[in-house]
Formats: C-alpha cells, structure tokens, sequence
C-alpha cells in the first residue's frame, strides 16, 4: 500500500471532502463506511486498512452513529476539534437542511425523488458495501484462521441480527485473537491516527459525557422549560443508542409521539423522508426538532435537536481516542485487534446481505444494475459520486 499521506489539512478542506460525501452518500451506515474507505484509505491515504478497521471497531464498541463517528475522529486527525466539527458538519449539514425544510412545507418531499431512482441508489449501495467487503477482507483476513473468524461472525451476527450481538461478537473476536493470533516480534502500529489530543483531557470529556447524560434528566424534571426537555430528549437519545441507523427510530419515536410533541403521522412522513435524502440518518432529528408543536420549532428546534443528539458523538470520540492511540500499542492489544478486524469484516459481510442486498436486489435488472456499478468502482475505479448519480439515472430509466 503507498504510504499514508500527510498528516495535516485545513478545516475548510476537509469540510469540502466532507460535503461531496454528505450530498453522494446513500444506502445507510455500512454503505457510509464503504465510501469512507474509498475516499480515505484507497484515494487520498490517509490512513491504512488496519487502522480504519480498528477505528470502525472502536465506533461500533461506542453508542452513537457509527459512521458519523468515524468522520469525526476523521476530521480530528487531520485539522484538531475544527476539523472534526468541518468533517461532521459536511457530511451531515445536506440532509439535515433537506429534511427541515420538508418539516417547514414540503409536504410531498417525499415524492420529489422517484421511486426507481431510490431504488436504483440502493441498488448501488450494495456495490459499494461489495467493494469495501473485499478490499478489507484481501488486507485484514490473510491465512485459515482469520477468514473463519470472519465467516463466523458473519454467520453468528445473521443468525442474531441485533446491536448487542454485534458487540459481543466483536468482544468474543478479541479474546480469540487474544489467544490464537501472535503480533510479529519487535512490530509496532505506526499508522494510528494522530490525535492531538492528551489523556486527560480526554478524561475531561468523558466525565462532561457522563454529567450531561446524568443532569440533564435531572434539570429537566426540575425546571419546566420545552428546550431544556427537547435538549434532554434528544441527546439521552444519542448516548443510548448501539448499532446506530435504523435503531434510533423506535427510541426518537418513543420520546416525541406519546408526549404528543410530534404527531404519529408527521413522524411516519419524516421518516420516509429521510430514507430519500443521503447522510446519517441521525438527521431524522432535524425534521423532527422542526416538527414539534410547541417552541422551539422550525429551523430553530432543528438545530437544537440535531446539535443534541450528535453531541455524545462528539464526547466520545474526543474522550475514547487518546486512551485508544495509546492502547494499541500493546502486544496483547494487537493480538486481540487481529480478531476484532476480521469480526469487523464479518460484520460488513453480513450486512452486505441482510440489509443492504436483501432491501434492494428483487430481480434480475437489479443484479444486473449492481454488478455494473461493482465493474464501475473496481475495474474502471469511476469516482463513487458518479456511480452513485448514474446509477440514480438508470435506476428511474427501469422502474
């Protein structure tokens, strides 16, 4: 692999990368980390296979959106906490305006969009995720043991399709690591990100984590005040949710239909809203910030809602990643990271089929669709945004 790029950028660069991504990247979380590992391991080299592979194992270990967590600790190592606000803000800011304009009038957004190209950008997603699968696997997964780690983590996270199986999968991944892998004698990682960023003040987030996640429930059963609650909601929301995506539905839902601050039938609009628009699908927040019946509301109860429940995010990459760089470096750690990374390619494995293939693969158009899009990223190497709109064309062309 050619060596890792340099390792500093300017904020306002990495906010542009950053938007190409949020305005191109369709079809979920784990198609959100095959883009980032186009872009970021095999275009630009910002880091190595090994390193994104651990950094997406300490995301999906952390509660929040795992991708967008991946882009922030992105960002943090290439421009300082400006850089993780630049990288976030790109990658989030499309769809979250998107969606709270749809919350402030565009009642039939939804519709903006037509069926076949959605179809035809899920269709491309399993290309992408196909892609990511591979190239991690041809790095991270060398030699018997390691492809049925791989193959066994795939099987056990089908088998128990749930955040917290995937957890233990992976905790599972590293004691057998721990005990079956070897790192090579004298080798040390050199590609960790570099975070400039010390221990303790690494602590100092984390504590400001847990006394937020602890005080705000607190203050807002004191202090009647619709903000205080729709902060608390919200980022208690964000520090709570594992697996990220999809999962965060039934929590936001929980919190905003019964107390009656979202109707049911807005909430059903603005989710499949968000299914049209690209990006997390944490900006689900966003429109529902917008959509509340009381103050504050519209662009304002957008922000708040979309800054709180990104804010643990935040935290804890900021706290987890100091005492991360220093741990790797252990021998032991390094044996366990053996496993944890082939589980990791598992779990993409999985998710290749379950949801990515099985919520866009009907017939045989589609297999057709996809293996071009696959020809596309591999043997032609067109740029993922292009793929992405082609396969958006040719998407509305057949359906």
């Amino acid at each position: 692999m050619p060596p890792i790029a340099d390792h500093r950028s300017s904020p306002w660069s990495v906010f542009l990368i950053f938007l190409r991504l949020g305005l191109t990247s369709f079809g979920g979380p784990i198609a959100h980390l095959g883009y980032f590992r186009e872009a970021f391991v095999m275009r630009r080299q910002w880091l190595s296979e090994r390193s994104y592979a651990e950094l997406v194992a300490l995301c999906q270990f952390l509660p929040g959106p795992a991708s967008s967590q991946v882009g922030i600790a992105l960002g943090l190592s290439r421009a300082g906490y400006s850089g993780a606000v630049a990288a976030w803000a790109g990658f989030t800011l499309p769809s979250a305006i998107a969606l709270i304009l749809f919350a402030l009038g565009l009642a039939h957004y939804g519709g903006a969009l037509p069926n076949g190209a959605l179809h035809g950008l899920k269709v491309v997603a399993v290309a992408v995720v196909a892609q990511a699968v591979w190239g991690m696997a041809r790095t991270l997964c060398r030699g018997a043991l390691r492809v049925a780690l791989m193959l066994i983590a795939a099987g056990m996270v089908l088998l128990a399709p749930s955040a917290w199986a995937q957890v233990g999968v992976m905790i599972a991944a590293g004691v057998a690591g721990l005990l079956l892998f070897k790192p090579e004698t004298g080798a040390e990682p050199d590609d960790a990100l570099p975070i400039a960023i010390s221990r303790r003040a690494g602590a100092l987030w984390l504590m400001l984590f847990v006394l937020l996640l602890i005080g705000l429930p607190i203050l807002a059963g004191w202090v009647s005040n619709s903000t205080l609650a729709l902060v608390d909601a919200f980022y208690r929301t964000g520090s709570l949710v594992f697996g990220g995506g999809h999962v965060v539905l039934p929590l936001l839902q929980a919190e905003v239909v019964p107390s009656q601050w979202v109707s049911n039938d807005v909430f059903l609009a603005g989710y499949g809203a968000t299914q049209a628009v690209p990006g997390p699908l944490f900006t689900f927040a966003a429109f529902l910030g917008a959509s509340m019946t009381h103050a504050p509301s519209g662009w304002l109860g957008g922000v708040i809602a979309l800054l709180a429940i990104f804010a643990p995010s935040f935290l804890l990459i900021f706290g987890a990643l100091p005492f991360w760089a220093s741990l790797r470096k252990s021998p032991r750690t390094q044996a366990a990271l053996a496993g944890v990374n082939a589980a990791v390619v598992g779990l993409l494995l999985a998710a290749l089929y379950r949801p990515v293939w099985t919520s866009a693969i009907f017939n045989g158009y589609d297999l057709a669709l996809a293996l071009l899009a696959l020809v596309a990223l591999m043997v032609w190497k067109l740029p993922p945004w292009l793929v992405v709109i082609s396969g958006g064309l040719l998407g509305t062309a057949l359906l």
